[in-house]
């Protein structure tokens, strides 16, 4: 397939890796310009462009930004074709993006993100880790092949994304439609703790949409006070803990 990815941090400029390695055409942008990419779309095997040119020609574009930075996207979309899927992985940390009252007040965060640039997205790779999405992929049907979930309103589009997430290594899980992808932001026990198709499903069914901003504050805390001295692992386990649904 054809993809542009916007965002060239460590989750897109991993997936354009994993994407380009197995055989897609692969544009990668940022916010800098593509001068400031060259070296690594060369690397990776991507062709470096602007976030203008990312979106043209393309069958899929993901999205790989910080969250506030959609509101810089607005317009972005005009003239793209409707059957161009697009993909978020972004999630909301209100001290990095800053409050946005809407998600605050429980608009789900990829319905907020469909708002701000005019186009309905699939909600994918978001409920995982960097190291987890670099390192942790496996081949398909392979024992102990953690599992992503997946959101979205319109199925072909949803299946595209689903397809992509099994080609990068991990079993994709339907979530639901974008109303229902509160389920797997931060806070929540879907989020970052590597798990099973159905372990995941039940941790879909378990989040509780009234702790997980709370849940995603205390971790978030709990992460800068310990600073660079938690493994990737001990983070999984951290918010395995910290989202579990008997967490008194």
């Amino acid at each position: 397939m054809k993809i542009g990815i916007i965002g060239a941090g460590n989750i897109g400029a991993t997936l354009a890796r994993k994407l380009a390695a197995g055989g897609h055409a692969v544009k990668l942008a940022n916010s800098k310009g593509p001068d400031t990419i060259r070296d690594l779309a060369g690397d990776i095997g991507a062709a470096a462009v602007s976030k203008e040119e990312a979106v043209r020609g393309v069958e899929v574009v993901v999205l790989s930004i910080p969250f506030a930075n959609y509101r810089d996207l607005a317009g972005l979309f005009k003239g793209v074709p409707e059957e161009v899927v697009v993909i978020d992985t972004s999630n909301y940390y209100p001290f990095r993006d800053g409050a946005i009252a809407d998600v605050d007040d429980g608009m789900p965060e990829s319905v907020w993100v469909s708002g701000q640039i005019g186009r309905p997205v699939v909600k994918a790779w978001n409920a995982v880790l960097a190291t987890t999405l670099a390192e942790k992929g496996r081949p398909d049907a392979t024992d102990g092949r953690i599992a992503i979930p997946v959101a979205g309103d319109a199925p072909r589009a949803k299946a595209i994304a689903i397809g992509l997430v099994e080609a990068t290594g991990f079993n994709a899980l339907d979530a639901g439609g974008l109303a229902a992808s509160w389920r797997q932001q931060p806070g929540t026990p879907a989020y970052c703790t590597e798990l099973a198709a159905d372990q995941l499903e039940e941790a879909l069914r378990s989040a509780d949409r009234s702790r997980a901003a709370d849940n995603r504050d205390a971790l978030i805390k709990e992460f800068f006070a310990a600073g660079t001295s938690l493994t990737h692992d001990e983070m999984v386990a951290r918010n395995r803990l910290g989202t579990a649904a008997d967490k008194s």
